[in-house]
């Protein structure tokens, strides 16, 4: 096992029965659907615009089985849940572009290294007709020792098609994140020790106000986090916000 892996032997579950896996949802854009599918944990497929972007590809191959092969791939830190070098191993990534921070640009396998293009906290590129801007992800208080210090993983917003989607990594809620607008769809971490809890979580919600969240990346230490306190939290305030639960972890 990676030693980046040590940390996250709390998600190393079993990949899900694929016919159970949650149906995908679909909005419209200004250029056709966007296909969300849920996979497992932290990890998302998108489906854009003839384009199918991964998001921290992890669970083997069996994970994305009948999802098409990534054209964008997006990963937001060096631990294993996020960085899985097995997983990649077992995609197909040959035609894929990776966006990625430095550091983990430093730690993917070689042969995957000349497709990087590195994007750091604040910074954007656009890559196959997508803006995608790096949002920094870390723990409070700034610690140099922390689990996720600020300025090595990325949060990533997308622009696609006029609907701006987030995702969280893993992170507090920090200003960055509370400072977001204009999001339709975002995608927040919430398990503690590595992350937030639910209180943070709902808190910064209420104050970027996304149209649509889910919760995911929701398993710490003592099991699966309250997603269902979660959504009371956030529409006992809030009722527009639409807040999605999903089963990301089917079966151990």
């Amino acid at each position: 096992m990676r030693k980046n892996s040590i940390l996250f032997l709390f998600c190393l579950v079993a990949i899900p029965n694929l016919a159970q896996r949650p149906a995908p949802d679909q909005m419209q854009t200004s250029i056709g659907p966007l296909v969300i599918q849920p996979i497992l944990h932290g990890t998302v497929a998108l489906t854009w615009n003839g384009k199918t972007i991964y998001v921290d590809p992890y669970g083997g191959a069996k994970a994305f089985e009948g999802v098409a092969a990534p054209d964008l791939v997006l990963i937001t830190d060096i631990h294993g849940d996020h960085l899985n070098a097995e997983t990649l191993a077992a995609i197909e990534t040959t035609n894929a572009v990776f966006v990625v921070p430095q550091a983990v640009a430093d730690q993917l396998p070689e042969n995957l290294k000349p497709k990087a293009v590195v994007l750091n906290n604040t910074k954007s590129t656009r890559q196959l007709g997508i803006s995608i801007t790096a949002i920094p992800m870390y723990n409070l208080p700034e610690d140099a020792d922390s689990r996720h210090t600020k300025g090595r993983g990325n949060g990533y917003t997308l622009d696609l098609g006029g609907k701006l989607v987030y995702f969280s990594g893993d992170t507090e809620d920090i200003p960055e994140m509370r400072k977001l607008k204009n999001i339709d769809v975002a995608f927040v971490c919430m398990n503690l020790p590595y992350t937030m809890d639910i209180n943070q979580a709902a808190s910064a919600v209420l104050e970027f106000k996304p149209k649509i969240v889910y919760p995911y990346h929701y398993r710490g230490q003592n099991g699966l986090n309250d997603v269902d306190g979660f959504k009371k939290l956030v529409n006992a305030v809030n009722p527009s916000i639409d807040v999605r639960l999903r089963d990301w972890y089917i079966s151990y």
